[in-house]
């Protein structure tokens, strides 16, 4: 059966750049990159670009079981690299935050990933671009399965827009357990849900948050009353 937009999958793959693995969640290959990382399937939607737009589109029309390779052109990977994504940054912003910078140094400002390129005088030439933009990549990929159970779809979804599963339990709508700032989650993110899964989700605080806040408004009302 070929699969199609909208489709669940897991399926396993490897990335590459020039010839180099830049991204796998095959054991072997990822033991050449990284071996304290576990290997582990990855399951996605179809046609969501959970992954690089060029990989996504390449699984429509593919079978299950079969192993597939691609090219994929950097407009369609991580997109081509922009001038204007590399800036001069004074040296003193890096000192007060207590960083040397030096090339080929990266991190995190801005809650972007940024690469050191150049450190002169109290200049720092600083490439926001991701590593890989401009770069035509290719990927090797197996479909293993398509994913038909509820929950693990849930999960997945989770692991995907969240980078974090809560408790949830499933009924007429996914119910997410949890603290009182979970509804934010369930605002935000409820379309998509019930668009992919075809259920809303809802928010439950759980039991012992229930308790938690019944002992701060107790407390509250004790103290007002002093």
């Amino acid at each position: 059966m070929a699969i199609k937009k909208g489709d669940f999958i897991a399926f396993k793959f490897s990335g590459y750049s020039n010839g180099e693995i830049f991204d796998t969640n095959i054991e072997e290959d990822l033991k050449k990159i990284n071996p304290k990382v576990k290997a582990k399937e990855s399951i996605i939607v179809v046609g969501k670009e959970m992954v690089v737009k060029g990989l996504d589109s390449a699984f429509e029309d593919k079978e299950i079981g079969k192993p597939y390779e691609i090219k994929v052109l950097s407009k369609n990977g991580f997109g081509e690299r922009h001038r204007e994504m590399v800036k001069t940054i004074p040296l003193k912003i890096f000192t007060e935050k207590q960083i040397n910078p030096y090339p080929g140094l990266v991190l995190n400002m801005d809650n972007m990933i940024a690469r050191i390129i150049t450190v002169s005088g109290a200049r720092v030439i600083t490439d926001f671009n991701n590593p890989l933009a401009g770069k035509d990549l290719e990927y090797k990929f197996t479909i293993t399965r398509k994913v038909e159970d509820e929950s693990e779809k849930v999960n997945a979804l989770f692991e995907v827009l969240l980078r974090m599963v809560p408790e949830f339990e499933i009924k007429d709508k996914i119910i997410i357990k949890g603290p009182k700032f979970f509804e934010v989650i369930v605002k935000e993110f409820s379309d998509q849900f019930k668009e992919m899964v075809g259920k809303e989700l809802a928010f439950e605080l759980k039991e012992e948050e229930k308790v938690k806040e019944e002992k701060e408004k107790d407390k509250k009302e004790s103290d007002s009353s002093k």
